[in-house]
């Protein structure tokens, strides 16, 4: 019975660390991208948005997932290999934005917020799988 209870409280500590993970990936795409983020998808219905957004957040979720998998026999050096591996997957998808952004015409943040579908959206969302990818690939 205590490994229940034990295994409970790891899975609420894990679980709590990956929603800030992905509340932090929200903010994130809302500060990359012109506009307010939960209104251009909740009201406007941006696909554009909410695909850049979904990509975000599973690649985000991918690392969690791959952090907490890979985890050490360590509780506490595991949940802090998650938020740093976390972290680290964040700043990456930052960084790949500005990166694809510098490297394109235009203004990529103004290309994803707008009503019409834009193929640089799905640029936008391969990249942000491929550099979670290559950060789960990573932890051991």
């Amino acid at each position: 019975m205590i490994d229940i209870v034990n295994g409970l409280g790891r899975a609420a500590a894990y679980g709590g660390l990956g929603l800030v993970l992905l509340i932090l990936g929200i903010v994130l795409v809302d500060v990359l991208t012109p506009g307010n983020l939960r209104r251009l998808i909740w009201e406007e219905r941006n696909r554009n948005g909410a695909l850049l957004l979904s990509s975000a957040l599973l690649g985000i979720g991918g690392i969690v997932f791959t952090s907490i998998w890979s985890t050490y026999d360590d509780f506490l050096k595991g949940l802090a290999s998650t938020a740093a591996f976390g972290l680290l997957g964040l700043v990456m998808l930052a960084v790949a934005f500005l990166v694809v952004d510098v490297i394109t015409p235009g203004r990529l943040g103004a290309h994803l917020v707008q009503p019409e579908p834009h193929p640089a959206v799905w640029v936008t969302a391969s990249c942000n799988i491929a550099v979670s990818a290559i950060v789960s690939a990573s932890i051991a």
